[in-house]
This record gives C-alpha cells, sequence and structure tokens, in this order.
C-alpha cells in the first residue's frame, strides 16, 4: 500500500512554530525596550510603597497622628500652592525612576588586601636578583613599589597567582641558563608549589611572562588518530605548542586536541625513538600505543626485555612478524632485522640504478621495538652470547633509508648500559615520570621551559623531537587489555585496534584465552 502523505501543518508545522517563537521573542525585545521607561517608573513607584509601609510599621503608635497631620499638611499646602500638583506629581516621578534604576555594584579593580600583600613579597623576593649597589634609578629596591615592576597580573579562585608579566633591568643576565633558573625556582617557590609554571623570557624587551599551565588531560584512550602514513602520535600536549590538533573520541564527546606527532620515514630528521623513565610511569603504555600505530601501515617486531607478557594482545596478529621474550628468540629477530635492512638498502640502490621505482616487497615500514634491552644483555652476557644491542647497528644507521624504524624503551637507571649506536641514533626522546630538571636536561639535550613536578599522573612527562623545544606530553591510555586491572572501557579500546589474528600454513592458530594472556608470549 502507498504512504499518505502527511498533511501540510505536520510536515511543516515545526518550521512555522520556530519561525513564530523568533517573532515573538523580537516582539517582547522590543516592546521591553519601548516600555523600559515606564518599568523603571513602576519599579521605584514599588520601591517607594514598600519603604512608606517599612516606615509606617517603625513608627510607634503614639507618633503615628502627628505624623498623619503632617502629611495631610503638606497635601494640603501643595493644593493651594499654583501648579502644586503637576509639580508633586513630577517630583514623584523622578524619585520614582530614581529608586527603580538597575543598581549594579561596580567592578572591583585592583587586587585586594591578601593579594597585595602577595606581590610585594614577590616583589621583595627579586629585589636581591634584579638590582645593583651602583643603580641611580633602581627598578627594584626594598620597599619598593611593584606596581612599576609587575605589568599584569591574574589570580585564581584561591587567590594564588596563576600570570604575572615582569619587568627586568637591561643588566640582567638573562641569556644565562643559571641566571634564569634561579628567577624560575624563585618565582616557583613563592608562587606556590604543586602547579607548573611555564616561563617566557623575552629578552629584547626585558619582560619575563609566569603562567600556571593547566594539566594535560589523562581521559584520552587508544583510537584510530586521524594522520598520515609516516607520522606517529606520540600524545598530547599545551595548544600554544603547536598549531595542529587532532579529532578525538572521548565517549559520545567530540573535541580537538593538540597532539606531539613523530614523523619517519625517509625524509625524517630523527628516525628513531628513546624512550625513558621509572617504572610504572607508562613506557611500556607508549611503546603499546606506537605499536597499535605502527600496525596500520606496517610489519612489527617486539622484544621484550622484561618478559611480563606486557604485548601478550600482540601475539598472532596481522603484521606483527615476532613477539619474543627470550635471549636466544630476541639475538634471531634482530639478526633477521639487521639481514632485512641490508636487503632493503640493496634492493633500493638497484633498483635506482636502473632507473625503475623501488620494489614493493621494501616500501612496507618495518618497525623494530624493543621493551628494556639492558635485561636482555645481562642474560646474554650470563649465557655467554653477544648483546642484542650490537644487532641494533646497521637498522639504526641505515634504518631512515631502509624503511626500518627503531624504538627503545628503558629505565633511568639502566641508561648507562645502553651502547654508543643507541645513544647517538635516538635524537627523538621521551621522558615520562617525575624527573629533576637536571635529569631532564641531560637526556632530551636541552631543560623545559615549565617547572616538573613531584607527582604526576602515568604516562605525564616530556618529549623533544631532534632539536625542537622540550614540550610536555600526555601518552594516550593504552594498558594491557587481558591485565585485569585494566577497565573495560580502555580494554574494549584497545581490542578494536588489534588487527586480526592470522594462522600459520602447518598449524591452527589457536586463540589466546583471556585467564592466560597474561603469560602467554610467543619466542621465536
Amino acid at each position: 500500500m502507498a504512504r499518505r502523505p502527511l498533511p501540510r501543518i505536520l510536515s511543516n508545522g515545526s518550521a512555522q512554530i520556530a519561525r513564530s517563537r523568533e517573532l515573538a521573542r523580537t516582539a517582547a525585545d522590543s516592546a521591553t525596550d519601548v516600555l523600559h521607561p515606564l518599568i523603571t517608573v513602576t519599579r521605584g513607584l514599588r520601591r517607594l510603597a514598600a519603604a512608606g509601609r517599612r516606615k509606617w510599621a517603625a513608627t510607634p503608635k503614639d507618633r503615628r497622628g502627628p505624623l498623619l497631620f503632617l502629611v495631610a499638611s503638606v497635601i494640603l499646602i501643595v493644593a493651594l500652592v499654583p501648579y502644586g500638583p503637576l509639580l508633586a506629581v513630577i517630583t514623584l516621578m523622578a524619585a520614582a525612576a530614581w529608586t527603580g534604576r538597575e543598581r549594579t555594584p561596580p567592578p572591583a579593580t585592583g587586587p585586594d588586601e591578601a593579594q597585595t600583600g602577595r606581590l610585594q613579597s614577590l616583589y621583595e623576593a627579586l629585589v636581591p636578583y634584579f638590582s645593583t649597589a651602583d643603580d641611580p634609578a633602581p627598578l627594584y629596591a626594598h620597599g619598593g613599589d611593584w606596581e612599576k615592576a609587575f605589568a599584569s597580573y591574574e589570580f585564581d579562585d584561591d587567590g594564588r597567582i596563576c600570570h604575572l608579566l615582569i619587568h627586568y633591568p637591561a643588566y640582567f643576565t638573562d641569556g644565562e641558563p643559571d641566571s634564569r633558573a634561579r628567577i624560575e625556582q624563585l618565582l616557583h617557590a613563592k608562587s606556590g608549589r604543586g602547579r607548573e609554571y611555564h616561563f617566557d623570557w623575552d629578552e629584547e624587551g626585558n619582560e619575563l611572562t609566569v603562567t600556571v599551565l593547566p594539566p594535560l588531560p589523562t581521559d584520552i584512550a587508544a583510537q584510530r588518530f586521524v594522520t598520515a602514513p609516516g607520522e606517529t602520535v606520540l600524545g598530547f600536549t599545551d595548544p600554544a605548542d603547536v598549531q595542529r590538533t587532532l579529532p578525538l573520541t572521548h565517549g559520545e564527546e567530540r573535541r580537538d586536541v593538540p597532539p606531539v606527532v613523530w614523523r619517519t620515514g625517509g625524509r625524517s630528521t630523527e628516525p628513531h625513538l628513546l624512550i625513558t623513565g621509572e617504572p610504572g610511569t607508562g613506557t611500556t603504555t607508549l611503546l603499546r600505543s606506537i605499536a597499535l600505530q605502527s600496525l596500520q601501515y606496517g610489519d612489527v617486531v617486539i622484544v621484550d626485555g622484561g618478559g611480563t607478557g606486557e604485548y601478550a594482545c600482540l601475539t598472532g596478529r596481522d603484521g606483527v612478524l615476532a613477539v619474543e621474550c627470550a635471549v636466544a628468540g630476541a639475538l634471531g629477530s634482530l639478526e633477521w632485522a639487521a639481514h632485512e635492512t641490508e636487503r632493503r638498502l640493496i634492493a633500493a640502490n638497484r633498483a635506482r640504478q636502473a632507473g625503475h621505482p623501488a620494489p614493493d616487497d621494501i616500501k612496507n615500514p618495518l618497525w623494530i621495538l624493543l621493551d628494556r634491552p639492558s635485561a636482555l644483555g645481562h642474560l646474554a652476557a650470563a649465557d655467554g652470547r653477544k648483546d642484542p644491542q650490537t644487532l641494533l647497528q646497521i637498522p639504526l644507521r641505515h634504518g631512515r633509508a631502509a624503511g626500518v624504524t627503531v624504538v627503545i624503551a628503558e629505565h633511568f637507571e639502566n641508561l648507562d648500559f645502553l651502547s654508543d649506536a643507541v645513544r647517538q641514533h635516538t635524537r627523538a626522546r621521551v621522558v615520562l615520570g617525575a624527573a629533576s630538571a637536571t635529569q631532564l636536561e641531560s637526556i632530551l639535550g636541552a631543560p623545559p621551559h615549565t617547572t616538573p613536578t613531584r607527582d604526576v599522573p602515568p604516562g605525564r612527562g616530556y618529549a623533544r623531537l631532534g632539536a625542537g623545544p622540550v614540550l610536555r606530553l600526555q601518552v594516550p591510555a593504552t594498558p594491557d587489555p587481558y591485565d585485569d586491572a585494566t577497565s573495560e572501557t580502555h580494554r574494549r579500546a584497545v581490542l578494536d585496534l588489534l588487527p586480526e589474528r592470522t594462522t600459520p600454513g602447518d598449524e591452527e592458530q589457536v586463540p589466546v584465552p583471556a585467564e592466560a594472556a597474561g603469560v602467554a608470549v610467543a619466542e621465536g
């Protein structure tokens, strides 16, 4: 049976209702503007009447008679005076208009007493650093005026400074890192600990801008990021530090977040990555996030030096060539990766000499992910075998031309056991967890422009790609889906990103049960 069309009043009734509401709202606004004087006078008359009732109620009973006589006398005099009633009405309307006006308290200007005390204390603390004895007109002096030194300031709800623009004299040695560090440490201590401060030094204008940074979002789960081939999202940072945002999903919410994108491939200036931090800070989580992203375009070889089974979810997946945790398997896989790098170089060189495009079998990127290689080095030395890191020299040196990327995760206390080849070729660095300014500068090669805090969430740290700036970083939550402590939301997010399982040609692939998956790791 053919459907009968809806009546016209039902098909376009919602649009007519919306237009009617808009017309009614416009008419109400216009009427309010026109009748605003009348509304003000009416409000004033109501307030005057209320004030009269309060006055009458507050008058004692023995004085109400004389008060009524006085009022009657005034009314009689006004009635007898020429134009008296008209003048009385005009006076009443003026009083009602003045009483019925909208009274908004004036906005507070300037800091209050407590805020002034904070600014004066901070000014006095900077005097020894920003003043000299031979300055004829010092900007900073004990008992001086802080308003000349602090151009702008803002306070949060707790009364602590959240933004401050400081002028300092031109003779201050702002080009020396030690001088800057002393000022930053002082401002951090005097403005309130437990927060991250960003220091922006303007050496030309002799100005220092101190800003309290908001915490980075920690609720971003693993998902398919909108990136091009050769781009890997390490995490997310502050909007002012990058000029790009990624659309992300958080449940039903959609938002744009600034990412830290690491570019690999033939044109990358930082083709290899080193991740470090204390245990439990998220180094394995970041390595797992990189593995899930790299499987979208390439193949992966994983070497788990800790042998904790954190990568069991990747075992047998399409694109995962091996997941090794034993010394023999790790040496075999890394040796194959070194030969594969050489084969790709030879094939690419022959193709260029012949004037042909690169073969298809070398276009697929190859990722070598090593978690705690120092632990495997100790085990290999105990067995009389060579250190697995010696097999990384060829992939590290020629990986960019061959399409091979090496990512290494190691703890702070084992950084000294990394080989020279690893240190020289991993110019992209990530430091996770609590770390001192000295540690950050020694690993990243430059100090951060923020004050590191002691208590940080997992996956929180800093990143520096080559000679770029030091960026704050928050790694997306990518936990082990087979861990019992993982929430169902994060478990489902990681499982949705895993490729399909592959079945070997000589045997049937047996699915790994959830109970035993935490310890099931394939060995080569």
